[in-house]
């Protein structure tokens, strides 16, 4: 790769580079040979990343970790190393508010601070998912204040977990407002993925909203569906067996389970606001999913006697074989639990809670056992007659049922 840059000392910066995107594509930029600076504030992160340690379940990353680090792979908590790459890859939290309408402030904050640390020559990469338009506005405040860069938005669409397969395994979107900037973005991408797919900005932007969104309608209908078969007493799962068993038209229909973690929800009320709030099915959608918690405990309510019991929560991630509790319905269901019964245990092998307890002490202490997250070690827990479970996966095969 030609440096643009002069007197680049990195091929790229990850802006944002110790999270769970930034990371997975510095590690496979660096084992391609790129040399890669993760830069971060989140100095924690960084020092463990600096010793060869992962910071967060990611599968097959801290194999390459230990290989790159100090070689090809770098780690800075100094804006400096924006200045001294040829690449910038921008990921950082998605610019939305506390109600989740879109914001460009925090996106403008982020560069109007390191806007005299972007040099001339360098071409910013937009990682973050983005409102539409939001590139082109970046892109005008730069080019306002007198930088001459290029800039692309190339989203990522890994799955957490399974980001370093994924970079290389998945077809690249790629966006840009020339030629020029489109080559460049391609080149960047070229040690990961031949499959480059070019779109205008605002296209890849809305590209992005709707994978998301997508995922999350599908997970609503299945939800839905769970729903309305319990409450006439009926396992949904026998039903789902039956129709998806060699049914290719019903290939992509998923299990019930809990919809969460820090993209679905948040991008499908993004495509919402840029709708106007005319997004009906995104909509729906979201009363089904994040009312999911609500369905268990109003059943069980309805059932039992919750102020007499104890409930425990097996898995507190927002999915399986993962550490990650952001925006996890576990929690909301722990919540709603812990205003009817007499007392709430929750465990995760991987979540980083002090008030967790083990599984053993949930499964003696608890009445009723709702998994939260399938985590496959639970798949040989020893859990007798006499408890009530919940099991919206079916991860038990006991149909679904209470």
């Amino acid at each position: 790769m030609a440096e643009k840059v002069k007197n680049a000392e990195y091929d790229v910066c990850v802006a944002g580079g110790l999270g769970h995107v930034g990371l997975p594509l510095g590690l496979a930029l660096a084992d391609a040979g790129r040399r890669t600076v993760l830069f971060d504030i989140n100095e924690e992160a960084g020092e463990r990343v600096k010793s060869g340690e992962m910071p967060f379940m990611e599968k097959g990353a801290e194999e390459i970790l230990r290989r790159t680090i100090g070689k090809n792979l770098f780690v800075s908590y100094s804006p400096e190393a924006v200045s001294r790459s040829s690449y910038m890859a921008v990921i950082i939290g998605t610019p939305v508010d506390r109600h989740l309408n879109p914001t460009f402030r925090s996106f403008k904050k982020f560069f109007e601070e390191l806007i005299d640390y972007i040099p001339d020559g360098q071409h910013v990469i937009l990682r973050s998912t983005v409102y539409p338009g939001a590139t082109k506005k970046i892109y005008d405040f730069l080019i306002s204040r007198g930088k001459k860069i290029n800039i692309s938005f190339c989203p990522e669409r890994i799955a957490e977990g399974k980001a370093i397969e994924e970079l290389k395994s998945l077809p690249q979107i790629v966006s840009a407002f020339t030629d020029e900037a489109y080559e460049e973005a391609r080149e960047f991408f070229s040690p990961l993925t031949s499959e480059i797919i070019r779109l205008e900005p605002m296209e890849a932007e809305l590209a992005k909203l709707i994978t998301n969104a997508w995922r999350y309608i599908t997970f609503a209908a299945s939800n839905q569906f769970y729903q309305i078969a319990i409450e006439e007493g009926i396992d949904f799962y026998k039903i789902y067996d039956a129709i998806t068993y060699k049914y290719p038209r019903l290939k992509g229909f998923p299990k019930a389970g809990f919809a969460a973690g820090p993209c679905l929800f948040k991008d499908t009320m993004q495509i919402s606001a840029f709708a106007n709030n005319s997004f009906f099915l995104g909509h729906s959608a979201m009363l089904i999913n994040e009312g999911t918690p609500n369905f268990i405990v109003s059943k069980l309510k309805r059932e039992r006697d919750l102020k007499n019991m104890t409930a425990g929560i097996l898995g507190m991630a927002f999915k399986a074989e993962s550490d990650d509790r952001r925006e996890s319905l576990s929690y909301k269901l722990k919540k709603l639990l812990e205003t009817e019964t007499k007392a709430v245990y929750c465990s995760d092998p991987y979540v980083k809670d002090e008030s967790l307890v083990s599984e053993e002490e949930l499964i003696e202490k608890s009445d009723i056992i709702i998994l939260g997250a399938p985590h496959k070690r639970y798949k040989d827990l020893e859990i007798g007659d006499d408890k009530i479970t919940v099991d919206i996966w079916n991860f038990w095969g006991k149909g679904g049922l209470f």
